[in-house]
Parts: structure tokens; sequence; C-alpha cells
């Protein structure tokens, strides 16, 4: 008769043996190794004009990639019973940073308070906030019982979104916003709210948006941003229209091989702005065309997929909400990001996943990506056999 010990797990404390999925595995890998090649093309030409050294960015994106690649291990080895126990702690803890940006430790850079100075190192909090979200959402929602939500489940989940939320739209950080929102309809959607429900939350995000508007909340360049968007008849040179349109000829003229490697003229030329980060997907279209960019989709794709097979077979509600929340996170930060280069959706400054340059964003979605990894590999080995604990 075998024996079971009634000892809690600690975080790193292991059921079984565990096995990578390699699935998921390799497709991370080679995306971070390709940000790493594609910020050095999108930022080595101007480097070197200015008389920097061309390899400066590539050499930082580097070590990020080093660090995120650690922490994405260390967090598939979390398990999950444990970590939902320290999630109100994680929780907390983002609301602190992101309460720090608004004190005069807070950077601020183009008009925007976002950032935290570590020495040569700049913390974005609104970055590991987002996984705060989704560590927050799937332990709240995990317990209710199977079935539809009762409305209460809402109201809390609505206080829980509004705190980050309020200080993410002081920042201001509209992109991060629309994130929150999207990972909360996926996880409600998943975890059985009602169209009904559905249906009335719209209809609230629907009247805070006018309600925003019209007491002319935002910011004007943000304003700026969503009125370019919309009208196709703006200067391009006043405009935000400026960086998209750059964009889209540099896509465009990348054909369906690219030009090669250091061979594109929109970005050795510099046209388009915050190329290595926000629009690094362009750099990607101008230098290896159709097929490049495909590629860096379909591995994209890869990831999505895994992800929701993870859902589909982890062995508690917690693991199955915490998996859908990183594969949401995913689809829009990729969705909005494409599509703001392709101009089908408005500039947000919503980075590409492992690919646009910067610390924060790389080693949080790591850290995301790395929890979802372990909802797999802690799956059940009986097809959908669940362990509600």
């Amino acid at each position: 008769m075998a024996i079971t010990s009634a000892r809690p797990l600690g975080l790193l404390q292991r059921e079984r043996a565990l096995r990578p999925d390699l699935l998921l595995v390799l497709p991370y890998l080679a995306l971070a190794a390709f940000g790493v090649l594609m910020v050095y093309t999108a930022s080595a030409p101007r480097l070197s004009a200015s008389g920097a050294d061309p390899g400066f960015l590539m050499k930082r994106q580097a070590v990020f990639a080093v660090v995120g690649m650690v922490v994405f291990v260390v967090a598939s080895m979390i398990e999950s019973r444990p970590l939902k126990g320290k999630v109100p702690l994680i929780y907390l803890g983002t609301l602190v940073l992101l309460l720090l940006v608004l004190t005069p430790l807070g950077a601020s850079r183009l008009g925007a308070n976002r950032w935290i100075e570590l020495g040569p190192f700049q913390l974005q909090p609104s970055e590991f906030a987002k996984l705060g979200v989704i560590l927050a959402l799937a332990a709240l929602l995990s317990e209710s019982v199977e079935g539809p939500l009762r409305w209460h489940h809402l109201a809390r989940t609505a206080v829980l979104m509004g705190i980050p939320s309020v200080l993410i739209f002081l920042q201001p950080d509209l992109g991060t916003m629309l994130v929150f929102a999207f990972i909360a309809a996926t996880v409600l959607f998943v975890a059985g709210t009602t169209w009904r429900q559905l249906v009335f939350l719209v209809l609230v995000a629907v009247v805070g948006t006018i309600g925003l508007l019209q007491a002319n909340a935002l910011k004007d360049y943000q304003l700026t941003r969503i009125v370019a968007f919309m009208d196709d008849t703006s200067d391009l040179s006043a405009t935000a229209n400026y960086n998209q349109e750059q964009s889209v000829t540099a896509i465009g003229s990348g054909g369906f091989l690219g030009k090669g490697l250091l061979q594109g003229t929109q970005t050795n030329l510099s046209f388009v702005p915050e190329q290595e980060t926000d629009f690094i997907f362009t750099a990607v279209g101008e230098q290896l065309g159709f097929v490049g960019a495909v590629t860096v989709l379909a591995l994209y794709l890869v990831l999505i997929w895994r992800l929701l097979v993870a859902s589909a077979n982890a062995r508690d509600r917690f693991s199955q909400l915490l998996a859908v929340g990183v594969a949401a996170l995913m689809v829009f930060h990729v969705f909005v990001n494409v599509g703001m280069t392709l101009r089908v959706m408005p500039v947000t400054g919503l980075p590409l996943p492992f690919l646009s340059s910067g610390g924060s964003a790389f080693i949080a979605m790591s850290a995301a990506l790395g929890l979802g990894h372990g909802v797999w590999m802690r799956r059940s080995p009986v097809p959908g056999e669940r362990q509600l604990l």
C-alpha cells in the first residue's frame, strides 16, 4: 500500500519527475535568440553612425535574455499549490511597485512615469503587474464552484482589477490597461461567466471609455494617436501616422524573402522610430521578408497552442486559469504589436514578446511563460482527470 505524505509542498518541491515541453521551450529559445539578432540589426547602424558601440543594445539584450531564461527555468519548477498561497503577497508587491513609480523614485521618459531607476537597469513595474493580475485572477476565480460564476465573483474581480488599473492610468499606460481588460475577459470566460455577465462587462467598459473621453482624462499624445489612426488625411509628419506609415513601408519593401540582414534601407537610415522596441517587427519584415515574418508568427502560435494544451490538461482549477491567462497575455501582445506595425491597430507601446529590446518585459514574460510551462509539466496523466485542490 502506498503511503503519501501530508507534508505541504514548498515552492520548488516536486511531486514527481518533470519533463520539459520541447514544443514550448524550443520556440521560446528561438524567439529569444532571434530577438537579440533583430535588436542588433535595428540598432547597430544608428549607434555606429553616432560613434557609439554598434553592439551595445545587442549585448544588453543578450544579458536580459540569459536572465530571462534562468527565470523561465525557476518559474517552471514552482508548484501550483504553494504558489497559490503566495498570490496575495505577490499581488500586494506589484501594487507597491506601481505606487513607487508615482513617487520621486519613478523615472520619467517621453511624458510617462513608468520606470524605477536601479543603477544601470530601469525596472518597469507594469510588466510584472500583468503577471500579478493573472495570478490574482486565477486564485480568486479558482475558488468558485464548477458552473456559472455568481455576480459577487464579478464584483470582486472588478475591485481586484480596478486598483492596479487606476495606478497604471496615472502613469499613464493605456496599453497595459487594455492588457488587463483582455486577460480578465478571457479568464472570466473560461472560469464560467455567463453571456449576460459578459454583455454587462462590455457595457461597463464602453461607458467607462466614454466617460474618460468626456472628462478629457486622456493625455494629448494618446488622443493624437487615436485620431491619427482613424484619420488617413492627417499630416504624416505632424501626427502619429508617420511612425506607422514608415513601418508599413519598411515591411512592404521586404517582399517575399527580404533584403537581407543589415541591408534594409528603412532600418539603416532610422526612418522607423523606436524600431528596436515597439517596432521591432518592421526589422523582421524588411530584412527577412514575408518568410521571416510568418516564421516569427508561427513560433508565437506554437507557444500559445502549448499554453492552451497545458490549460486543458491542468490538474487543478488554479493552474488551468493561470495557463489561460498567460496565453491571453501572449495573444494580446502579439496581435496588438504586429497590428500596430501593419497599421491595423493604433500605437499603444506594447512590446513584442521576447523580440523587443527591454529587460522588464523579457523577464516578466519569461516568468509568465515559465509558470504556464510548469502547468504542462504537472499535467494530469489521465485525460480529463481533475485534482481540484
